[in-house]
């Protein structure tokens, strides 16, 4: 039976950024489904104060749909798009960045419903929580200061983080470029970034969202490494990478490698279409 590609995207994003990719998965053959995830995409809160002229008092003040959602809430959401997937036949789940939050609770819960993962430079837990793993050596080269400066509100008061992506602030586009994807073009990069959403939700888990041993570990899984990712860079992926491969020593990842950027996969999507496209091939008979 034909597989089902499930695609979960990271933090601000939504399911629009993986239209390329669906593209090229269709033209190859795949089905493919897009999630978005509670308080993304068409159930975005876009504030009118977002728009131009931009009214920044305004912006800061305006509540969001996002406030309150959690990593479970996000989690049971995917959990609802995998049955429906499972029913069509074998399903890969494949996460990007945050996105791999939300796809390890739900493989912990479920991995009955997900015959293959793939985490595409996407955090996946093991021996630390996210936040802790911050602090981290791997993480020093990272700048959370230079993406905040277009945070726009109190995250306390609103309840959500807001970014202003539509700034002209170049301080602030360079500093997003140099982050998400300093391997493509200005255009390619405003492209991308205004697919972007201004909210996201401030729930990243806990210890007890990393991955399990018995749950999660018992599914097949391939790691895709990002080689120029500033956002989670490649010393922080193969971390994660060490660190699963302990756990389950007996279901290691298969790794594959793709030289750019956080974002260049999704905006030149040929190379990973390809590297999904063999992972369907390789699904074991009767999955």
């Amino acid at each position: 039976m034909q597989p089902t590609f499930v695609l979960v995207h990271g933090a601000f994003a939504n399911s629009f950024s993986f239209a390329p990719l669906q593209a090229e998965l269709g033209l190859l053959g795949h089905r493919s489904v897009a999630v978005d995830l509670p308080g993304h995409g068409f159930a975005a809160t876009y504030p009118r104060a977002y728009q131009a002229p931009q009214d920044l008092t305004e912006l800061a003040a305006t509540p969001g749909v996002i406030k309150g959602v959690t990593l479970a809430d996000n989690a049971a959401h995917l959990i609802a798009v995998l049955e429906r997937a499972k029913r069509n036949g074998p399903v890969v789940l494949v996460s990007h960045s945050r996105g791999g939050l939300t796809a390890t609770v739900a493989a912990n819960r479920r991995p009955d419903l997900i015959d293959h993962l793939v985490y595409v430079s996407s955090w996946c837990p093991v021996d630390l929580d996210v936040s802790a793993y911050y602090a981290e050596p791997e993480m020093a080269a990272v700048d959370p200061a230079a993406l905040a400066a277009a945070l726009v509100g109190n995250p306390a008061e609103l309840g959500l983080l807001r970014s202003n992506f539509r700034t002209a602030d170049p301080a602030a586009l360079a500093a997003f470029k140099a982050a998400l994807f300093a391997d493509g073009t200005d255009e390619e990069f405003l492209v991308l970034l205004n697919t972007l959403q201004p909210d996201e939700n401030l729930d990243a888990g806990t210890a007890d969202d990393r991955a399990g041993a018995d749950t999660w570990g018992r599914i097949p899984r391939t790691y895709v490494r990002l080689t120029e990712d500033a956002s989670i860079p490649l010393a922080m992926q193969d971390r994660m990478i060490r660190e699963a491969d302990a756990l389950t020593p007996g279901n290691p990842y298969a790794v594959r490698t793709l030289t750019g950027s956080h974002l260049k996969w999704l905006a030149t999507p040929e190379p990973a279409a390809q590297v999904l496209a063999e992972v369907a091939a390789h699904l074991p008979t009767g999955s």
